[in-house]
């Protein structure tokens, strides 16, 4: 079974307009979402396009704040302040990858919490850790949603995470032990990592390393979502981090690259700005 991260979104995204819809009634406005873009990077600007046609589609405001590569850490900083500061903004999210002088955290932690649709200030991350109230990181939630909508049963499985970071790695072992799965967490230089990833009933890979997981390597009749998303050296095209080729045949469900996982994360992103609009409105 193939997951179609792009009809699970579509359903996602048609429930929030449907929300918008009363909102804008009830509060007096739709929610609005600002995307902070610095450079020019063709991906990135392909990656902000997707998610602004996401936000007219649902029925958001959205503003795209293009800044140039050449601005300062300060600087950014001084504008993320101004847009915490502005009660007509409700999610701020600063497109990833940053120019080299900017350094990632101190941008992220800049971010009101509360406006922090990425789910990747620390008090969010926090949050999730202890389970407390927060904005949940939107790939995680995502990959969650799509296993659920195929039907895994996640308590009392196992599940193998490949991947460290606080974007996808970490945050969804943490949603997986929230459901009661044992949780193994690895990434691509574990040594014989395929001892590890053939006892998985869930294999989550998340690093970007193309096809790196192969027919062999995989559980017959396991789960597999496919985060990675990269171009493939020998034919450059667009490539998940499973052998997509070799593992169908084996999984019982299968993410693809691309149309999976990253639906889904757009779609999540979407949810949590619906997220931070309600709150600070039932607030005010």
């Amino acid at each position: 079974m193939i997951i179609s991260g792009k009809d699970l979104a579509r359903e996602v995204r048609e429930n929030i307009a449907r929300k918008v819809a009363s909102y804008r009634i009830e509060y007096g406005r739709e929610p609005n979402l600002c995307v902070i873009l610095v450079g020019d990077d063709p991906n990135s600007h392909t990656y902000v396009r997707g998610k602004g046609k996401a936000a007219q589609e649902v029925g958001f405001s959205h503003t795209e704040l293009l800044l140039p590569d050449t601005i300062t850490e300060h600087e950014l900083i001084d504008r993320i302040h101004e847009l915490n500061n502005d009660d007509s903004v409700d999610g701020i999210l600063v497109q990833l990858p940053l120019p080299k002088h900017i350094r990632k955290h101190r941008v992220i932690e800049a971010i009101d919490p509360n406006k922090d649709v990425d789910g990747f200030h620390s008090r969010n991350v926090d949050a999730l850790w202890h389970k407390l109230p927060g904005v949940r990181a939107c790939t995680p939630k995502g990959i969650i949603k799509l296993l659920d909508k195929a039907g895994v049963e996640i308590a009392g499985r196992h599940a193998v995470v490949i991947g460290r970071s606080n974007i996808v790695g970490f945050p969804v072992a943490k949603m997986l032990l929230d459901r009661n799965a044992t949780v193994t967490i690895a990434h691509s230089h574990t040594a014989d990592l395929g001892a590890i990833t053939r006892q998985a009933d869930i294999l989550v890979v998340a690093i970007g390393v193309p096809k790196l997981i192969k027919g062999d390597m995989v559980k017959e009749g396991a789960a597999v979502i496919d985060v990675g998303i990269s171009h493939d050296p020998e034919t450059g095209k667009l490539s998940g981090d499973v052998d997509f080729a070799e593992v169908e045949p084996k999984a019982s469900v299968i993410t693809p690259v691309p149309g999976g996982v990253g639906p889904m994360t757009i779609a999540c992103l979407m949810e949590n700005t619906l997220d931070c609009y309600t709150r600070k409105m039932q607030w005010d």
